[in-house]
């Protein structure tokens, strides 16, 4: 028994070292350094020290976003609200019921109106989910719009802060024009007459109201061609240019210093 169990125990400890032998041939090779940086906890002969340390902070995206300090009245519900939170936190939810519609959804005149009805009756969940992307959508336009209104009673658009204040006003037509072009996708009554009062609304564009509209309608009329051109612009183009705008919008906060103080 005794010979069995050093057997064993030496079997074991061959086994381990087998183990940490093709560890350290990970760790050592080259696209192993190539995925983590220098200075990286995963990376062989890594040592706790301040400079490791630093590197850690640098190479992580997660970290790097996240500020080393915050102000104290960043932190304070009753002056930010967290009204610019919310407005994020309902664009993911709005991305994610959005993609989970997509897939009871065809953007066609003959097949559109009658998908939202099936969404809603047949598919497990589905008014659950249309009802948490139509109402996200109207309570992420109150509340961008409520964060812009912040903003100005706090002052925070004065200097430093002009070129984050423009791209705060830019985020907030985005986000009025992705509501308006997902208000056509249902292809009901309402959206037909809501969009043609938008469409001759942007026909008395100065000088080239004709072409505005026409480029809006995808026609002379509203048709098929509109339908896929809303959907077009909802679920990829205006979301995709949104995605663009919040990470400027994010970064100039960081490099002006952080939310701006009260008055």
């Amino acid at each position: 028994m005794a010979n069995g169990n050093g057997s064993g125990g030496n079997g074991g400890l061959k086994l381990r070292e087998r183990f940490a032998e093709a560890g350290s041939r990970i760790r050592n090779s080259q696209t192993w350094g190539s995925i983590f940086r220098p200075g990286s906890p995963f990376r062989a002969g890594y040592s706790d020290s301040p400079r490791n340390r630093s590197y850690v902070i640098m190479n992580n995206v997660l970290y790097h976003l996240h500020p080393v300090k915050v102000k104290r009245h960043g932190v304070r519900l009753s002056y930010t609200l967290c009204l610019g939170g919310l407005s994020f936190f309902l664009f993911i939810l709005l991305t994610i019921t959005g993609i989970f519609l997509m897939f009871y959804y065809t953007p066609s005149a003959e097949a559109a109106y009658a998908d939202v009805q099936a969404l809603s009756t047949s598919v497990t969940f589905g008014g659950l989910v249309r009802n948490l992307h139509r109402w996200g959508a109207h309570f992420m336009v109150i509340t961008v719009f409520l964060h812009m209104s912040r903003v100005f009673y706090h002052g925070a658009y004065k200097p430093p802060r002009e070129f984050n204040w423009v791209i705060g006003v830019i985020l907030l037509l985005l986000t009025l024009l992705l509501s308006f072009t997902g208000y056509l996708l249902p292809w009901d009554q309402l959206a037909l007459w809501a969009v043609t009062v938008g469409g001759n609304m942007a026909g008395f564009t100065p000088v080239f109201g004709d072409q505005v509209t026409f480029a809006l309608l995808g026609g002379v009329e509203i048709s098929g061609a509109t339908l896929l051109r809303f959907y077009v612009l909802h679920v990829l183009f205006l979301p995709f240019i949104i995605v663009i705008f919040m990470a400027v919008h994010f970064w100039r906060v960081r490099k002006d210093g952080g939310i701006s103080g009260p008055l």
